[in-house]
Protein backbone atom coordinates (compact mmCIF):
# COMPACT_ATOMS: atom_id res chain seq x y z
CA UNK A 1 0.00 0.00 0.00
CA UNK A 2 1.31 3.44 -0.97
CA UNK A 3 2.31 5.79 1.84
CA UNK A 4 0.16 8.52 0.29
CA UNK A 5 -3.45 8.64 -0.87
CA UNK A 6 -4.47 8.85 -4.53
CA UNK A 7 -7.64 10.04 -6.25
CA UNK A 8 -8.99 6.51 -5.78
CA UNK A 9 -9.01 7.08 -2.01
CA UNK A 10 -10.97 10.33 -1.81
CA UNK A 11 -14.61 11.16 -2.47
CA UNK A 12 -14.61 14.43 -4.39
CA UNK A 13 -18.23 14.64 -5.58
CA UNK A 14 -19.67 18.01 -4.62
CA UNK A 15 -16.41 19.00 -2.93
CA UNK A 16 -14.08 21.90 -3.71
CA UNK A 17 -10.65 20.46 -4.50
CA UNK A 18 -7.49 22.55 -4.44
CA UNK A 19 -5.03 21.08 -6.94
CA UNK A 20 -1.37 22.11 -6.90
CA UNK A 21 -0.21 21.99 -10.51
CA UNK A 22 2.98 23.28 -12.10
CA UNK A 23 2.05 25.83 -14.73
CA UNK A 24 5.47 27.49 -14.60
CA UNK A 25 5.52 27.14 -18.38
CA UNK A 26 7.61 28.95 -21.03
CA UNK A 27 5.91 32.12 -22.29
CA UNK A 28 6.79 34.77 -24.84
CA UNK A 29 4.95 38.05 -25.37
CA UNK A 30 2.17 36.89 -23.05
CA UNK A 31 1.58 33.58 -24.82
CA UNK A 32 2.40 30.03 -23.73
CA UNK A 33 5.09 28.54 -26.01
CA UNK A 34 5.29 25.04 -24.50
CA UNK A 35 2.22 23.43 -22.93
CA UNK A 36 3.85 20.15 -21.83
CA UNK A 37 3.23 20.77 -18.12
CA UNK A 38 -0.36 21.81 -18.79
CA UNK A 39 -0.90 18.59 -20.77
CA UNK A 40 0.40 16.50 -17.87
CA UNK A 41 -2.11 18.06 -15.49
CA UNK A 42 -5.11 17.39 -17.74
CA UNK A 43 -5.89 13.80 -16.60
CA UNK A 44 -6.29 14.89 -12.97
CA UNK A 45 -8.36 17.97 -13.84
CA UNK A 46 -10.61 16.00 -16.19
CA UNK A 47 -11.11 13.19 -13.68
CA UNK A 48 -12.06 15.60 -10.90
CA UNK A 49 -14.53 17.40 -13.16
CA UNK A 50 -16.07 14.13 -14.28
CA UNK A 51 -16.49 13.09 -10.64
CA UNK A 52 -18.35 16.31 -9.86
CA UNK A 53 -15.69 18.30 -8.03
CA UNK A 54 -15.20 22.03 -8.17
CA UNK A 55 -11.52 22.22 -9.11
CA UNK A 56 -9.28 25.12 -8.04
CA UNK A 57 -5.83 25.16 -9.62
CA UNK A 58 -2.85 26.54 -7.69
CA UNK A 59 0.52 27.23 -9.28
CA UNK A 60 3.57 29.46 -9.06
CA UNK A 61 5.06 31.24 -12.06
CA UNK A 62 8.51 32.79 -12.21
CA UNK A 63 10.10 34.65 -9.31
CA UNK A 64 7.95 37.67 -8.39
CA UNK A 65 9.63 37.97 -4.97
CA UNK A 66 6.47 37.83 -2.88
CA UNK A 67 4.52 40.65 -4.54
CA UNK A 68 2.19 41.01 -7.54
CA UNK A 69 3.95 41.45 -10.88
CA UNK A 70 1.81 41.87 -14.03
CA UNK A 71 4.64 40.36 -16.07
CA UNK A 72 4.30 37.12 -14.10
CA UNK A 73 0.56 36.59 -14.12
CA UNK A 74 -0.90 33.16 -14.83
CA UNK A 75 -3.75 34.72 -16.84
CA UNK A 76 -2.33 33.61 -20.26
CA UNK A 77 -2.55 29.97 -19.13
CA UNK A 78 -6.32 30.23 -18.79
CA UNK A 79 -7.04 30.27 -22.55
CA UNK A 80 -4.68 27.37 -23.30
CA UNK A 81 -6.22 25.34 -20.49
CA UNK A 82 -9.75 26.19 -21.59
CA UNK A 83 -8.99 25.13 -25.17
CA UNK A 84 -7.51 21.84 -24.00
CA UNK A 85 -10.39 21.08 -21.63
CA UNK A 86 -12.97 22.11 -24.20
CA UNK A 87 -14.85 24.30 -21.75
CA UNK A 88 -14.65 27.53 -19.77
CA UNK A 89 -12.07 28.05 -17.04
CA UNK A 90 -12.66 30.77 -14.46
CA UNK A 91 -9.72 32.96 -13.39
CA UNK A 92 -9.27 34.55 -9.97
CA UNK A 93 -6.98 37.58 -9.76
CA UNK A 94 -5.66 36.34 -6.42
CA UNK A 95 -5.17 32.92 -4.85
CA UNK A 96 -6.60 33.95 -1.47
CA UNK A 97 -9.07 36.46 -0.07
CA UNK A 98 -12.19 38.03 -1.59
CA UNK A 99 -11.05 37.74 -5.23
CA UNK A 100 -10.61 33.98 -4.87
CA UNK A 101 -13.74 33.48 -2.74
CA UNK A 102 -15.95 35.28 -5.30
CA UNK A 103 -14.79 32.95 -8.07
CA UNK A 104 -15.25 29.85 -5.88
CA UNK A 105 -18.78 30.95 -5.00
CA UNK A 106 -19.74 31.03 -8.69
CA UNK A 107 -18.56 27.48 -9.40
CA UNK A 108 -20.88 24.52 -9.78
CA UNK A 109 -19.92 20.84 -9.66
CA UNK A 110 -17.56 19.98 -12.52
CA UNK A 111 -16.28 23.56 -12.99
CA UNK A 112 -12.61 24.52 -13.09
CA UNK A 113 -10.93 27.73 -11.93
CA UNK A 114 -7.34 28.89 -12.12
CA UNK A 115 -6.06 31.02 -9.25
CA UNK A 116 -3.39 33.68 -9.60
CA UNK A 117 0.33 33.08 -8.98
CA UNK A 118 0.89 31.80 -5.43
CA UNK A 119 4.28 33.53 -5.33
CA UNK A 120 2.59 36.92 -5.38
CA UNK A 121 2.48 36.39 -1.60
CA UNK A 122 5.64 36.17 0.57
CA UNK A 123 3.99 33.44 2.65
CA UNK A 124 4.22 30.99 -0.25
CA UNK A 125 8.00 30.55 -0.35
CA UNK A 126 8.24 30.98 3.43
CA UNK A 127 5.84 28.02 3.86
CA UNK A 128 3.94 30.31 6.19
CA UNK A 129 1.23 28.35 7.99
CA UNK A 130 -1.15 31.32 8.12
CA UNK A 131 -0.92 31.66 4.32
CA UNK A 132 -1.39 27.90 3.93
CA UNK A 133 -4.58 28.16 6.02
CA UNK A 134 -5.84 31.00 3.79
CA UNK A 135 -5.38 28.75 0.77
CA UNK A 136 -7.02 25.83 2.56
CA UNK A 137 -10.09 27.92 3.47
CA UNK A 138 -11.10 27.84 -0.19
CA UNK A 139 -11.52 24.06 -0.39
CA UNK A 140 -12.31 20.74 1.21
CA UNK A 141 -9.55 18.51 -0.20
CA UNK A 142 -5.97 19.12 -1.36
CA UNK A 143 -4.41 17.28 -4.30
CA UNK A 144 -0.74 17.68 -5.24
CA UNK A 145 -0.11 17.00 -8.92
CA UNK A 146 3.16 18.97 -9.17
CA UNK A 147 6.06 16.59 -8.60
CA UNK A 148 8.34 19.17 -10.24
CA UNK A 149 7.70 21.47 -7.26
CA UNK A 150 7.81 18.74 -4.60
CA UNK A 151 11.40 19.60 -3.60
CA UNK A 152 10.23 23.06 -2.49
CA UNK A 153 8.92 23.41 1.07
CA UNK A 154 6.33 26.04 0.18
CA UNK A 155 2.84 26.73 1.53
CA UNK A 156 1.09 25.34 -1.56
CA UNK A 157 3.24 22.18 -1.67
CA UNK A 158 3.72 21.43 2.04
CA UNK A 159 1.81 23.64 4.48
CA UNK A 160 -1.63 23.08 2.97
CA UNK A 161 -1.22 19.28 3.15
CA UNK A 162 -1.13 19.58 6.94
CA UNK A 163 -4.48 21.45 6.95
CA UNK A 164 -6.65 19.56 4.45
CA UNK A 165 -7.20 15.85 3.69
CA UNK A 166 -4.68 15.25 0.91
CA UNK A 167 -3.88 13.01 -2.05
CA UNK A 168 -1.61 12.84 -5.09
CA UNK A 169 -2.89 13.61 -8.57
CA UNK A 170 -2.49 11.24 -11.51
CA UNK A 171 0.64 12.85 -12.99
CA UNK A 172 2.46 12.87 -9.66
CA UNK A 173 1.26 9.35 -8.87
CA UNK A 174 2.66 8.14 -12.19
CA UNK A 175 5.97 9.91 -11.61
CA UNK A 176 6.37 8.45 -8.12
CA UNK A 177 5.50 4.97 -9.38
CA UNK A 178 8.14 5.11 -12.12
CA UNK A 179 10.81 6.56 -9.87
CA UNK A 180 10.12 3.83 -7.33
CA UNK A 181 10.36 1.20 -10.07
CA UNK A 182 13.59 2.68 -11.37
CA UNK A 183 15.44 3.47 -8.17
CA UNK A 184 13.83 2.13 -5.00
CA UNK A 185 12.70 -1.29 -6.23
CA UNK A 186 14.35 -1.81 -9.65
CA UNK A 187 14.37 -5.02 -11.62
CA UNK A 188 18.07 -5.83 -11.83
CA UNK A 189 20.55 -5.38 -13.34
CA UNK A 190 19.93 -1.65 -12.86
CA UNK A 191 22.04 0.78 -14.89
CA UNK A 192 22.44 4.54 -14.51
CA UNK A 193 23.75 6.85 -17.23
CA UNK A 194 24.89 10.23 -15.93
CA UNK A 195 26.22 13.02 -18.12
CA UNK A 196 26.38 16.78 -18.10
CA UNK A 197 28.99 19.45 -17.61
CA UNK A 198 30.05 19.38 -13.97
CA UNK A 199 30.77 16.80 -11.30
CA UNK A 200 30.20 19.58 -8.74
CA UNK A 201 26.46 19.68 -9.48
CA UNK A 202 26.07 15.90 -9.27
CA UNK A 203 28.36 14.71 -6.45
CA UNK A 204 25.47 13.53 -4.25
CA UNK A 205 23.77 11.95 -7.25
CA UNK A 206 26.88 9.97 -8.23
CA UNK A 207 27.61 8.90 -4.65
CA UNK A 208 24.02 7.69 -4.24
CA UNK A 209 23.96 5.85 -7.57
CA UNK A 210 27.23 3.95 -7.08
CA UNK A 211 25.67 2.36 -4.00
CA UNK A 212 22.37 1.56 -5.76
CA UNK A 213 23.19 0.79 -9.39
CA UNK A 214 24.78 -2.35 -10.80
CA UNK A 215 26.27 -0.32 -13.65
CA UNK A 216 27.06 3.41 -13.79
CA UNK A 217 28.19 5.05 -17.03
CA UNK A 218 29.64 8.56 -16.75
CA UNK A 219 29.74 10.81 -19.82
CA UNK A 220 29.63 14.46 -20.75
CA UNK A 221 32.24 16.94 -19.61
CA UNK A 222 32.06 15.54 -16.08
CA UNK A 223 33.83 12.43 -17.38
CA UNK A 224 36.85 14.66 -18.07
CA UNK A 225 37.30 15.22 -14.35
CA UNK A 226 37.42 11.44 -13.83
CA UNK A 227 40.05 11.11 -16.58
CA UNK A 228 42.07 13.97 -15.09
CA UNK A 229 41.86 12.37 -11.64
CA UNK A 230 43.41 9.21 -13.10
CA UNK A 231 46.34 11.13 -14.53
CA UNK A 232 45.10 11.60 -18.10
CA UNK A 233 45.65 14.82 -20.04
CA UNK A 234 42.39 16.51 -21.00
CA UNK A 235 43.87 19.45 -22.90
CA UNK A 236 41.55 22.48 -23.04
CA UNK A 237 38.52 20.42 -22.06
CA UNK A 238 36.00 21.54 -19.48
CA UNK A 239 37.28 20.00 -16.25
CA UNK A 240 37.17 20.53 -12.48
CA UNK A 241 40.69 19.72 -11.21
CA UNK A 242 39.72 20.62 -7.63
CA UNK A 243 37.25 17.72 -7.67
CA UNK A 244 39.79 15.08 -8.67
CA UNK A 245 39.77 13.66 -5.14
CA UNK A 246 35.97 13.42 -5.26
CA UNK A 247 36.16 11.58 -8.58
CA UNK A 248 38.64 9.11 -7.07
CA UNK A 249 36.34 8.66 -4.07
CA UNK A 250 33.45 7.78 -6.42
CA UNK A 251 35.69 5.30 -8.25
CA UNK A 252 36.64 3.71 -4.91
CA UNK A 253 33.01 3.61 -3.75
CA UNK A 254 32.02 1.88 -6.99
CA UNK A 255 34.62 -0.85 -6.41
CA UNK A 256 33.54 -1.28 -2.81
CA UNK A 257 29.85 -1.62 -3.68
CA UNK A 258 30.41 -3.82 -6.73
CA UNK A 259 29.14 -1.21 -9.19
CA UNK A 260 30.51 -1.55 -12.72
CA UNK A 261 31.75 2.01 -13.39
CA UNK A 262 31.98 2.79 -17.12
CA UNK A 263 34.33 5.65 -18.02
CA UNK A 264 35.45 6.72 -21.51
CA UNK A 265 37.83 4.36 -23.36
CA UNK A 266 37.96 6.75 -26.32
CA UNK A 267 36.88 10.34 -26.90
CA UNK A 268 36.12 12.75 -29.73
CA UNK A 269 38.30 15.88 -29.69
CA UNK A 270 38.38 19.15 -31.62
CA UNK A 271 40.36 22.39 -31.42
CA UNK A 272 37.23 24.52 -31.58
CA UNK A 273 33.68 24.14 -30.36
CA UNK A 274 31.84 24.78 -33.60
CA UNK A 275 29.46 22.90 -35.86
CA UNK A 276 31.32 20.77 -38.37
CA UNK A 277 34.70 21.43 -36.70
CA UNK A 278 37.55 19.09 -37.63
CA UNK A 279 37.53 16.29 -35.10
CA UNK A 280 39.53 13.21 -34.20
CA UNK A 281 38.98 10.12 -32.09
CA UNK A 282 41.62 9.72 -29.40
CA UNK A 283 42.44 7.37 -26.58
CA UNK A 284 41.95 9.18 -23.25
CA UNK A 285 45.72 9.46 -22.84
CA UNK A 286 46.18 10.93 -26.33
CA UNK A 287 44.50 14.31 -25.97
CA UNK A 288 46.77 17.16 -27.06
CA UNK A 289 47.19 20.37 -25.07
CA UNK A 290 45.27 22.43 -27.66
CA UNK A 291 42.36 19.98 -27.99
CA UNK A 292 39.11 19.67 -26.09
CA UNK A 293 36.99 16.57 -25.48
CA UNK A 294 33.50 17.18 -26.85
CA UNK A 295 31.95 13.70 -27.08
CA UNK A 296 32.44 10.06 -26.22
CA UNK A 297 34.16 7.99 -28.90
CA UNK A 298 32.60 5.11 -30.85
CA UNK A 299 34.15 2.37 -28.66
CA UNK A 300 32.76 3.97 -25.51
CA UNK A 301 29.35 4.44 -27.15
CA UNK A 302 29.34 0.76 -28.13
CA UNK A 303 30.40 -0.21 -24.61
CA UNK A 304 27.52 1.78 -23.10
CA UNK A 305 25.13 0.11 -25.55
CA UNK A 306 26.42 -3.33 -24.47
CA UNK A 307 25.80 -2.44 -20.84
CA UNK A 308 22.29 -1.14 -21.64
CA UNK A 309 21.61 -4.43 -23.42
CA UNK A 310 22.46 -6.31 -20.23
CA UNK A 311 20.24 -4.10 -18.04
CA UNK A 312 16.60 -4.54 -17.04
CA UNK A 313 16.24 -1.02 -15.62
CA UNK A 314 17.85 2.21 -16.86
CA UNK A 315 17.97 5.62 -15.20
CA UNK A 316 19.31 8.41 -17.43
CA UNK A 317 20.34 11.92 -16.41
CA UNK A 318 22.29 14.28 -18.66
CA UNK A 319 23.82 14.24 -22.16
CA UNK A 320 26.97 12.26 -23.01
CA UNK A 321 28.59 15.03 -25.03
CA UNK A 322 28.13 18.59 -26.26
CA UNK A 323 24.87 17.53 -27.90
CA UNK A 324 23.77 21.08 -28.79
CA UNK A 325 26.24 21.18 -31.70
CA UNK A 326 26.56 18.48 -34.35
CA UNK A 327 28.37 16.14 -34.65
CA UNK A 328 29.09 16.16 -30.91
CA UNK A 329 25.60 14.78 -30.27
CA UNK A 330 26.57 11.39 -31.72
CA UNK A 331 27.12 9.42 -28.50
CA UNK A 332 23.99 10.83 -26.84
CA UNK A 333 21.79 10.16 -29.86
CA UNK A 334 23.11 6.65 -30.58
CA UNK A 335 22.97 5.48 -26.95
CA UNK A 336 19.50 6.98 -26.44
CA UNK A 337 18.14 5.36 -29.59
CA UNK A 338 19.61 2.03 -28.57
CA UNK A 339 17.94 2.33 -25.15
CA UNK A 340 14.63 3.18 -26.83
CA UNK A 341 14.89 0.04 -28.96
CA UNK A 342 15.54 -2.06 -25.84
CA UNK A 343 12.37 -0.62 -24.29
CA UNK A 344 10.36 -1.78 -27.31
CA UNK A 345 12.09 -5.09 -27.95
CA UNK A 346 13.14 -6.32 -24.52
CA UNK A 347 10.90 -4.52 -22.02
CA UNK A 348 13.68 -2.36 -20.57
CA UNK A 349 12.30 0.08 -18.00
CA UNK A 350 13.98 3.36 -19.04
CA UNK A 351 13.34 6.44 -16.92
CA UNK A 352 15.00 9.77 -17.69
CA UNK A 353 14.88 13.35 -16.49
CA UNK A 354 16.61 16.42 -15.09
CA UNK A 355 18.56 19.29 -16.59
CA UNK A 356 19.27 19.05 -20.31
CA UNK A 357 18.12 15.44 -20.46
CA UNK A 358 14.73 16.07 -22.04
CA UNK A 359 16.31 18.29 -24.72
CA UNK A 360 18.99 15.65 -25.38
CA UNK A 361 16.43 12.87 -25.76
CA UNK A 362 14.29 15.13 -27.94
CA UNK A 363 17.34 15.64 -30.20
CA UNK A 364 17.46 11.85 -30.51
CA UNK A 365 13.69 11.79 -31.13
CA UNK A 366 13.11 9.17 -28.42
CA UNK A 367 11.19 11.03 -25.70
CA UNK A 368 8.02 9.08 -26.47
CA UNK A 369 9.91 5.78 -26.68
CA UNK A 370 11.38 5.83 -23.16
CA UNK A 371 9.21 4.29 -20.45
CA UNK A 372 8.98 7.63 -18.66
CA UNK A 373 10.64 11.02 -19.15
CA UNK A 374 10.34 13.43 -16.23
CA UNK A 375 10.16 17.18 -16.77
CA UNK A 376 10.72 17.77 -13.06
CA UNK A 377 14.33 19.00 -13.13
CA UNK A 378 15.41 19.71 -9.55
CA UNK A 379 12.88 17.39 -7.92
CA UNK A 380 13.98 14.51 -10.17
CA UNK A 381 17.64 15.12 -9.30
CA UNK A 382 16.98 15.32 -5.56
CA UNK A 383 15.02 12.06 -5.74
CA UNK A 384 17.97 10.40 -7.51
CA UNK A 385 20.26 11.80 -4.82
CA UNK A 386 18.22 9.88 -2.25
CA UNK A 387 16.78 12.98 -0.60
CA UNK A 388 13.37 13.23 1.02
CA UNK A 389 11.18 15.62 -0.97
CA UNK A 390 9.16 17.94 1.33
CA UNK A 391 6.08 17.81 -0.91
CA UNK A 392 6.02 14.02 -0.86
CA UNK A 393 6.75 13.82 2.88
CA UNK A 394 3.80 16.16 3.56
CA UNK A 395 1.44 13.90 1.61
CA UNK A 396 2.70 10.86 3.51
CA UNK A 397 2.19 12.65 6.83
CA UNK A 398 -1.33 13.67 5.76
CA UNK A 399 -2.17 10.09 4.77
CA UNK A 400 -0.92 8.79 8.13
CA UNK A 401 -3.03 11.39 9.95
CA UNK A 402 -6.14 10.46 7.93
CA UNK A 403 -5.54 6.75 8.64
CA UNK A 404 -5.24 7.40 12.38
CA UNK A 405 -8.45 9.41 12.35
CA UNK A 406 -10.41 6.87 10.34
Amino acid sequence: MAAYRTLDDVDVAGKTVLVRVDFNVPMKDGAVTDATRIDRALPTIQELSKKGAKTLLLSHYGRPKGKPDPELTLAPVRKVLSDKLGGPVEFAEDCIGDAARKVVKRLIDGDVALLENTRFHPGEEQNDFAFARQLAELGDIYVNDAFSAAHRAHASTVGIAYVLPSAVGRAMERELDYLKAALSEPVRPMMAVVGGAKVSTKIELLLNLVSRADILAVGGAMANTFLYAQGQSVGKSLCEPDLAATALEIIAQAKQSGCDLVLPVDVVVAKEFAEGADREVRAPDGVAADEMILDLGPETTDLIAEKIESAKTLVWNGPLGAFEIKPFDTATVEAARFAARRVKEAGLVAVAGGGDTVAALAAADVVKDFTYVSTAGGAFLEWLEGKTLPGVAALEASAAKQTEGA
